[in-house]
């Protein structure tokens, strides 16, 4: 989704060596549409193979998981299931954007204009079926584990944590919160230098963790008030909120009426949203489906299947995957050799 939670958060910034030997679960979907829009040439098309299927995705999948694997970090990856209904609309949504993000990437092709063939050429990502089982066929190779959420993957891994199964919950966008995660972890797959939005150069970006108690301290709400807020404000079920309230006005809505017919009420909900009810979004995100038929088993990496499935149909340099998956086997042997048991 991608809430509108910046100013609410109370991020605390750590290193990737604070998460080694935890077990995180990671938002699957959010991770590969990250790589799918950043990994990309200079005219901001994606990377594909010499049989033109895309690649960025394994790119950074691969690259991105080893690395943390190496670190010592357990990965546990949630996949989304069957969407809500009411998110039909959001897709609706998208949809159209994508399709005006075409027409506009069509455009700066035809004039040359490579900055704007940059900023539009993201815009027009799509994650297909094939390379979300591409995935699903590498994170296995690599012997970690794949949860199947029956909904919303974020609220899979946000159920997980609360339950313990998990330290963390790993995504860059907020909603997690309020499906009431209680610790998120951001900037994971994205950690070290980035450039800056629409500037020269680049910034340091650094991982950061964020506690769900802090944040309903802060705000001094409960869960509830801050589903509420989320509301307002715009989910994944209402992209853009009520016009005209944004984060602060909402907090100040929430706290000055207690009843929450009352806040939708004032905020005249029913004018924006004629045909959806404010507590279909509030039920759907506070009973969102997900499942505790899950296991987790770290195995060994399937060194065949990852150079099958990266070098051999997708034109990996088999050097540079044979170079990682000789540093994760000597990790490995490092850690038998201590009897400290192993991930893999």
């Amino acid at each position: 989704m991608g809430l509108n939670f910046r100013d609410f958060v109370i991020k605390k910034e750590i290193s990737i060596s604070d998460l080694k030997d935890k077990i995180l679960a990671v938002d699957s979907m959010n991770l590969l549409y990250q790589f799918l829009t950043t990994i990309r040439s200079a005219d901001g098309s994606a990377l594909t193979d010499t049989k033109g299927k895309v690649t960025s995705h394994l790119i950074g999948l691969f690259s991105r998981t080893t690395t943390l694997m190496e670190k010592g970090l357990k990965l546990v990856f949630v996949f989304d299931g069957k969407a809500p209904e009411i998110k039909r609309k959001t897709w609706e949504k998208r949809s159209e954007i994508k399709k005006e993000a075409f027409l506009k990437l069509k455009e700066a092709e035809e004039a040359g204009d490579k900055d704007e063939m940059r900023k539009f050429a993201s815009r027009t990502s799509v994650l297909n079926k094939e390379m979300i089982e591409e995935a699903k066929k590498l994170i296995s190779a690599l012997g970690l584990p794949i949860v199947q959420a029956p909904s919303e993957g974020e609220a899979q891994t946000a159920y997980m944590a609360k339950r313990g199964d998990a330290y963390a919950s790993v995504s860059q966008d907020y909603d997690n919160l309020i499906f009431g995660c209680p610790t998120l972890v951001r900037n994971l797959s994205i950690e070290g230098k980035r450039k800056k939005t629409g500037k020269f150069g680049y910034e340091m970006v650094k991982p950061e963790i964020i506690l769900l108690s802090e944040v309903l301290k802060k705000l001094e709400v409960n869960l509830e008030q801050l589903i509420v807020i989320a509301i307002l404000v715009g989910t994944d079920y209402n992209p853009g909120g009520i016009k005209g309230i944004g984060p602060k006005k909402a907090l100040k809505l929430v706290k000055e009426e207690s009843n929450f017919e009352d806040i939708f009420k004032k905020a005249e909900w029913s004018k924006q949203y004629p045909d959806l009810e404010w507590k279909e979004i509030f039920d759907t995100i506070k009973n969102i489906a997900v499942t505790n038929e899950y296991k987790l088993e770290w195995k060994r990496i399937d060194e065949e299947a990852v150079t099958k499935l990266l070098v051999e149909e997708h034109d990996f340099s088999a050097e540079r995957v044979k170079i990682k998956l000789e540093k994760l086997r000597e990790l490995k042997d490092k850690v038998a050799q201590k009897g400290l048991g192993s991930f893999f």
